[in-house]
C-alpha cells in the first residue's frame, strides 16, 4: 500500500547529488528504463532536455535526493526508456520508491498547472521554504492539492456491502467512496455519499486508516460503519451493482491487500472462512 517510508525525509529546498532519483511524468506517466524499470540516470533526463532547474525538491530517500520535473505530453523518451502508467508499476517497481513516486507525481502535476496565475494569467513565482507559489501582479498563493475523499466498509451482523463502481478501472467489488464537498465534515460525507449511492443509514462510524492516492492528488479517509436502516438502492449515474455479501456467498473479487487502502480495509473485516481474492 502505497505510504511515506520510514527512511524518507521532505525536502523544501534542492541538494546536490551525484546521482538523484529523478521523477519526470509526461501526463500521468512516469520516465523508466526499459530494462528494470528504474529511475533515468541524469545524464538522460539533461539529454532529452531537462534541467536541473527544472525540477523540485522531493526529499531524502534512504539519503538519496529525490526530484521531480514534467514534461510535455508527446515529448519523446530517451533511448532505452519508456513511459509508465504508474498503476502498472504496482508490483513491479519497490514499494519504497513507489510510495515516493506518488508523491513526486502530485508535485509535478502542481507544478505543472501552476506555471500561470489562475486569477491573471501572470507567470507564477515559487517562495522559498515552503511549497507555494505566488503571483507577483495579484498575489495569489496556491499550494499542492489535496482532495480528501471517504471511504466506508458498511456491516450489517457477518454481512458486508460491497458494490462496483461504474468509473472504476478494475471490476472489483469494494468499499463505497466519494469524495468530500466544501463546507462538510468527512464524517457528514460518509453519511452523504452512502445515502446518495446506496440509499441506506448507518451508525457507529469507526476511523479505519488513510491513504495518500495519487490519482492524481487524493487523500483516501477509510471508515467502518454499521448498517442502521434501508434498503439497497442504488445511484445508476455511479454504481453498477451492490449488495451484501455473507459467509455463505462465494467471495467476489476485491482491491488485492498491498495496492490500495481498500484492500486492507476489506481484509481487515472479513468472516474467518473467507479469503480474499487477487
Amino acid at each position: 500500500m502505497l505510504k511515506t517510508p520510514a527512511s524518507f525525509v521532505s525536502l523544501l529546498a534542492a541538494q546536490d547529488h551525484p546521482e538523484p532519483l529523478s521523477f519526470v511524468f509526461a501526463g500521468d506517466e512516469l520516465l523508466v528504463n526499459e530494462d528494470d524499470l528504474s529511475l533515468p540516470h541524469p545524464m538522460a533526463t539533461l539529454m532529452m532536455g531537462v534541467k536541473d532547474a527544472q525540477f523540485h525538491p522531493i526529499g531524502l530517500l534512504d539519503g538519496r535526493y529525490c526530484r521531480a520535473a514534467w514534461v510535455p505530453r508527446g515529448t519523446p523518451a530517451p533511448h532505452g526508456h519508456r513511459y509508465s502508467k504508474m498503476r502498472a508499476l504496482f508490483g513491479a517497481m519497490d514499494e519504497q520508491l513507489l510510495s515516493v513516486a506518488g508523491r513526486a507525481y502530485q508535485v509535478a502535476e502542481w507544478a505543472r498547472t501552476h506555471v500561470y496565475c489562475g486569477v491573471c494569467a501572470t507567470p507564477t513565482q515559487h517562495q522559498n521554504g515552503e511549497r507555494c507559489v505566488k503571483c507577483p501582479a495579484c498575489g495569489m498563493v496556491a499550494y499542492p492539492r489535496i482532495s480528501p475523499a471517504m471511504m466506508v466498509l458498511i456491516r450489517r451482523g457477518p454481512e458486508l456491502l460491497l458494490a462496483r463502481h461504474l468509473n472504476s478501472p478494475t471490476a472489483f467489488f469494494t468499499a463505497l467512496a466519494g469524495f468530500v464537498e466544501a463546507g462538510e465534515s468527512i464524517e457528514e460525507a460518509v453519511h452523504r455519499e452512502i445515502y446518495e449511492e446506496v440509499g441506506l443509514k448507518v451508525r457507529v462510524l469507526r476511523y479505519f486508516g488513510s491513504q495518500p492516492w495519487p490519482f492524481p492528488h487524493s487523500l483516501m479517509i477509510a471508515f467502518t460503519a454499521e448498517y442502521e436502516s434501508g434498503e439497497i438502492t442504488v445511484d445508476e449515474t455511479e454504481i453498477a451493482e451492490a449488495r451484501w455479501f455473507g459467509p455463505a456467498d462465494v467471495m467476489p473479487r476485491v482491491p488485492p491487500i498491498g495496492f490500495s487502502i481498500a484492500g486492507q480495509l476489506i481484509a481487515s473485516h472479513l468472516p474467518a472462512n473467507w479469503s480474499p481474492h487477487d
